[in-house]
């Protein structure tokens, strides 16, 4: 007999197969993996739409052990990019890790602001543990979840939903670089805005180029 369950997820690209999502519980982190594909009608367009790092409100119908969506909303746009580069790693990032070594500390946060002295990111780093864990697949695979991070940059669980805090979506890029002991989450508050832009086009489009035109105050180089 099928049953059915409910609850708030975030969205996972799965590591077993592309036609699969994982889903983490918002709030106990347990995971779930359901079929990309297959449904019908309305829901086969919101399943066709969801990105990595969308956070959902879903029913789930079990059958066999194996969950599938029964129905699904996209409450928040947010994505998330993981990303091994070998490009220049933004300043602030090496900053946020250079405090924390001083402080001898493992992570260490700090916030960003743009052209207007509004804040319009933050960016953590994380130290890798190397021969232990893989911290950068631990984010990407769900082991170790972003969500707590997401909570914080909205204001708190309770702002999440509200208007108390910066507003989801946010755009999140998780960064790994060889020469850096050291994971980079980075999530900037507009995902529309300018400083997501220049994150993409520096990280994921391949041509290496953080924007150091002085004239251009607002670029990666410049701001961070």
């Amino acid at each position: 007999m099928e049953q059915t369950t409910a609850g708030t997820f975030r969205v996972l690209a799965s590591t077993r197969g592309d036609d699969e999502w994982l889903l983490l519980d918002v709030e106990s982190g347990d995971p779930t993996y359901v079929p990309a594909t297959g449904y019908e009608g309305a829901l086969a367009e919101t399943a066709a739409d969801l990105e990595a790092g969308n956070r959902v409100d879903a029913e789930l119908a079990w059958s066999d052990g194996q969950a599938r969506f029964a129905a699904l909303t996209i409450t928040a746009p947010t994505r998330f990019y993981f990303i091994r580069t070998t490009e220049t790693l933004f300043e602030a990032a090496k900053r946020c890790w250079n405090d924390a070594v001083e402080e001898g500390s493992g992570m260490n946060s700090r916030v960003t602001y743009g052209t207007d002295s509004e804040p319009n990111g933050i960016v953590y780093t994380f130290a890798e543990q190397p021969g232990q864990r893989d911290l950068f697949e631990e984010f990407r695979d769900g082991v170790k979840p972003l969500e707590p991070l997401l909570v914080r940059a909205a204001g708190g669980r309770e702002a999440y939903d509200t208007d108390d805090g910066p507003e989801p979506p946010f755009e999140t890029f998780v960064l790994s670089h060889p020469d850096h002991p050291f994971v980079t989450v980075y999530i900037v508050l507009d995902p529309d805005g300018f400083l997501a832009e220049t994150v993409r086009d520096t990280y994921l489009d391949g041509d290496g180029s953080a924007h150091d035109d002085e004239d251009d105050v607002g670029g990666l180089a410049d701001r961070l």
